[in-house]
């Protein structure tokens, strides 16, 4: 990928999470009608794993990390890791530590993540 490509792939993507933030900023998913609410949750009156991933975003915009983890504990400590794979995509860390991309976000890595969401969709229910 071009470097001219990749910073463009990167404003879209800042631009993108820019308004996104301004929007959960400035409207609270639990008392506004725009935002979707959960189709499994609706469904089945299960909590899915992503539910209060919308209040828990809000609550970190405003920096309450308490309720942010009330919403939903998983998403808190999960926006580093995401965070740290769009670094691994969009830029060269990927050729500087390929070691450290494969350990973070390699095969393992991947069951691993699927093992804990699913284990946290069937825990937060219990």
């Amino acid at each position: 990928m071009t470097i001219s490509r990749r910073i463009f792939k990167l404003s879209l993507l800042a631009a993108i999470l820019l308004v996104l933030a301004l929007v959960y900023y400035t409207l609270d998913p639990a008392s506004s009608s725009i935002f979707p609410s959960c189709p499994f949750y609706y469904l089945t009156g299960y909590k899915c794993p992503g539910c209060g991933s919308q209040r828990a975003v809000h609550a970190l915009l405003h920096l309450d990390f308490g309720k942010a983890m009330k919403a939903n504990p998983l998403l808190v400590p999960s926006i580093p890791y995401i965070i740290l794979g769009l670094l691994f995509d969009y830029t060269n860390l990927s050729d500087k530590y390929p070691k450290t991309r494969k350990i973070l976000f390699g095969k393992i890595a991947i069951i691993l993540v699927i093992i804990i969401v699913v284990s946290f969709g069937i825990i937060r229910n219990l």
